[in-house]
């Protein structure tokens, strides 16, 4: 069932789905509660870099990235990185049973079809964005990611006040 909702969504979305469009421009309006209740919203977040990262519970490469954005919250948080999951799984339930086993120290809020949408679409997971100070997408990094390539941008976008 998960698996076919989520294809469901994916291929909503699929038609249009070019992520890519937004590199350089505003990130698109975003405002979504937190699993545990918490307004989330990408204006209030403006003067930090923002890695917006879309994943689901059943997504290996999404389970791979995940210690690495905990390290990198707790490593640049003071310097100004906010990450935030918008995990595109069916339920909350699953989302939360999935959490409950690992320690993420961001947020993580439920996307939809129409938040996908507003990202371009998004066609396979994850799909990570980085979003400059100003609110402005530095950077998009689509399915399995180098990593380090990903901190690299990640560190030259905290470094630029």
């Amino acid at each position: 069932m998960l698996a076919v909702l989520a294809g469901a969504v994916l291929a909503a979305v699929s038609a249009q789905a070019e992520p890519g469009k937004l590199l350089h421009k505003p990130a698109p309006r975003f405002a979504r509660t937190t699993l545990d209740g918490q307004r989330i919203d990408l204006r209030g977040l403006r003067g930090k870099v923002v890695l917006l990262s879309f994943w689901a519970t059943w997504c290996t490469p999404c389970q791979a990235e995940m210690p690495r954005f905990i390290d990198w919250q707790g490593r640049f948080g003071g310097d100004g990185l906010q990450i935030v999951a918008v995990s595109l799984d069916d339920t909350k339930e699953e989302v939360h049973s999935f959490l409950a086993e690992r320690h993420t120290n961001y947020p993580v809020v439920m996307g939809d079809v129409r938040t996908a949408k507003a990202f371009g679409g998004i066609l396979g997971l994850p799909v990570n964005f980085l979003i400059d100070r100003h609110g402005k997408v530095a950077a998009i990094f689509q399915g399995e990611s180098d990593l380090g390539a990903m901190e690299e941008t990640l560190r030259g976008l905290l470094d630029s006040r």
